[in-house]
């Protein structure tokens, strides 16, 4: 069985250009966490610790029920091809760019940072950008 994956290697995923947030801002917190507080929580609380495979299973294993530690869960999960982090909330409405590490790990940078100006203008690494909310 063919296995898909979500991840990004030394890339910095911008945040979308019509991105509502001058300033990146958690997610609010609710008693059913939604994709973007699941999103922000498993990347902030370990900066580089999780690769992007790893949280979108980890979130959709959250949300369903499912052991994240369930490796057949994860193997047909990963079967078909699932949404990157490009089409993360925390991209497209929360302010945060998304910079991936040479072995594929995730941390947060917010967009109004140093690190994200400097991230930004990095001819090394790769760029993409957070998919927009509504067509241009």
């Amino acid at each position: 069985m063919a296995q898909h994956t979500t991840n990004y290697v030394s890339t910095l995923i911008e945040v979308a250009e019509d991105c509502p947030a001058s300033y990146a801002v958690e997610p609010p917190a609710s008693e059913k966490p939604t994709i973007a507080a699941l999103h922000y929580e498993l990347i902030a609380e370990q900066p580089f610790s999780r690769t992007s495979d790893d949280v979108i299973f980890e979130t959709h294993a959250r949300r369903k029920g499912i052991d994240p530690a369930d490796a057949a869960a994860r193997e047909a999960f990963f079967s078909k091809g699932q949404a990157c982090l490009r089409s993360s909330p925390l991209g497209k409405r929360y302010g945060w760019g998304i910079v991936s590490d040479e072995d594929g790990r995730v941390a947060l940078v917010p967009r109004e940072s140093e690190e994200y100006t400097r991230l930004a203008a990095d001819a090394g690494l790769g760029h993409t950008r957070a998919m927009r909310s509504r067509r241009a």
